[in-house]
């Protein structure tokens, strides 16, 4: 596991496998979800992210199964793209109560 902090797809990817397996395209749906429609992710860089991942292994193919004639893959986390994605919420977590705190918002609505 690495000290530096998770690139954006990565973290967006796990995330969305962090409930429950998902195949590719409840995945993209899902990233766009968690990040408010901010992320769409096509299917080259979707699949691209989900193979490297694969090779890292944080995740791991869950299930296979042939819907109108093509291979469906269903993906889920493995243990260690369990720790991988705590350990960015626990950095991200300690990075937003130090930035809360320098800029004295606790509690208070921000203002522009």
């Amino acid at each position: 596991m690495s000290d530096r902090a998770m690139q954006e797809p990565t973290l967006l990817l796990l995330t969305a496998l962090a409930d429950e397996p998902r195949h590719g395209y409840a995945i993209a749906r899902e990233v766009e979800k968690i990040s408010d429609g901010r992320v769409t992710m096509r299917t080259g860089t979707l699949y691209g992210g989900l193979e490297r991942l694969l090779n890292e292994g944080l995740i791991e193919v869950h299930a296979e199964e042939v819907v109108d004639s093509r291979l469906r893959r269903t993906y889920t986390l493995t243990a260690a793209g369990r720790e991988s994605l705590a350990a960015e919420v626990r950095r991200i977590a300690a990075t937003a109560r130090e930035a809360t705190r320098r800029l004295g918002v606790q509690g208070k609505p921000a203002t522009a």
